[in-house]
């Protein structure tokens, strides 16, 4: 019972985690110029760091879904 609720869990957290992730993508994707013009009014950062810093950080966010939310439940999955 406990393993299930917990596979359960793990499970929802990667779909709001990958929903946040397709959000920012989203975001970038279709409204990427808008989002630059808000960051660039509080921040002094070129047109490539700024890319290159949400880029990376969808990267780093990507990673840590797959690592702390898929894995344990694909363990889980497998020891339930």
């Amino acid at each position: 019972m406990v393993i299930d609720v917990t596979r359960d869990a793990f499970l929802w957290c990667f779909v709001i985690n990958m929903g946040i992730l397709l959000w920012w993508a989203g975001f970038l994707l279709f409204a990427k110029d808008w989002v630059y013009a808000l960051h660039s009014r509080f921040f002094n950062i070129s047109r490539q760091h700024f890319d290159m810093i949400h880029y990376a950080g969808m990267t780093f966010f990507k990673v840590f879904i797959f690592a702390f939310n898929l894995v344990p439940f694909i363990a889980l999955s497998i020891a339930g």
